[in-house]
């Protein structure tokens, strides 16, 4: 009988491992640190590769720490900075370049452009989300405009997209070898490519924004099995939870009910409100977002701000 799990919390200046018992008790944690990258004013980035290296490090610290073996480990859970975009070759494993972070502001000449007809809501009806520099779609429009060849390779299907769960559940789950490329509801949610109501990807927006669907990940539910690690101490347990941080620690701080609400400080503050299953649309400037999606019951959104 499995006496424990695992979650992985990879952030924005940090990834942190902890083993939990069955009680919800801390048994482990391993944290290490990240660089941050400031190329120009307003840019900042993230070398994908450093943080996976990092992500392995604390699993495994973690897990020996714990004194606990793979038998020991019913499951491992993710959850990630959001909005923070990498782009990968499949083919090779390398990324085309640095991860843009979710604080970077040099898509916003992209943005104005797409503001341009619409206006800031353009697409939010559908998204839930104003155009801002904040998002993921706009990032991966940025780097298939200035990696040189990125566009044509993309287009011929040897690049793909992920948020940081993305990047790490491809790589745990083999990377190159088999890797999985999927991401959560919630997650999916942050880029302004997925469409709030069908939970899927919005072909439309994704070709007025500019980026191919051969790129994005397979959207699944926040709990579900996924697969299974194929590399460390943790080799053979299922990955089976993927929640972006804010969507996290709403759930972790047990708001299910609708008008539950948890407020969060970090690099950033966050306040979400479960609004249940509906996706609310703000009238106050608030995101529509989804808060989380358990197996096949229907999604549960939230208000954030």
């Amino acid at each position: 009988m499995p006496k424990y799990s695992v979650a992985l919390d990879q952030g924005t200046t940090s990834s942190r491992a902890m083993v939990f018992d069955h009680s919800g008790h801390v048994v482990a944690v391993s944290q290490k640190e990240h660089e941050q990258i400031y190329p120009k004013p307003g840019w900042v980035e993230h070398d994908p590769k450093e943080v996976w290296a990092r992500c392995q490090e604390v699993i495994d610290e973690a897990v020996e720490k714990a004194g606990a073996a793979r038998d020991d480990v019913a499951a491992l859970g993710i959850t990630n900075q959001r909005e923070t975009a990498v782009v990968w070759d499949r083919n090779t494993g390398e990324p085309v370049m640095n991860a843009i972070v979710w604080q970077d502001t040099r898509t916003d000449k992209l943005v104005d452009e797409l503001s341009a007809d619409g206006g800031q809501d353009r697409f939010r009806s559908k998204v839930g989300l104003p155009l801002a520099t904040y998002f993921s779609g706009p990032k991966v429009r940025w780097i298939l405009d200035n990696v040189d060849g990125a566009r044509a390779k993309a287009e011929a299907g040897d690049l793909v997209f992920g948020n940081m769960d993305t990047w790490c559940i491809w790589n745990l789950t083999g990377g190159v070898n088999g890797g999985l490329h999927i991401t959560d509801v919630t997650n999916a949610s942050r880029t302004m490519l997925m469409d709030l109501k069908t939970l899927a990807w919005d072909e439309e927006i994704a070709s007025t924004i500019g980026v191919p669907m051969s790129m994005l990940p397979e959207i699944h539910a926040s709990s579900e099995v996924y697969g299974e690690v194929r590399t460390g101490n943790l080799t053979g347990v299922q990955v089976a939870g993927d929640l972006g941080d804010q969507q996290a620690a709403t759930f972790g701080q047990a708001c299910f009910d609708a008008g539950d609400a948890k407020n969060t400080y970090g690099t950033g503050n966050f306040m979400l409100l479960n609004t249940s299953t509906e996706a609310v649309q703000s009238k106050a400037g608030l995101l529509t977002t989804v808060c989380y999606k358990i197996g096949d019951e229907a999604a549960v959104y939230a208000l954030e701000g």
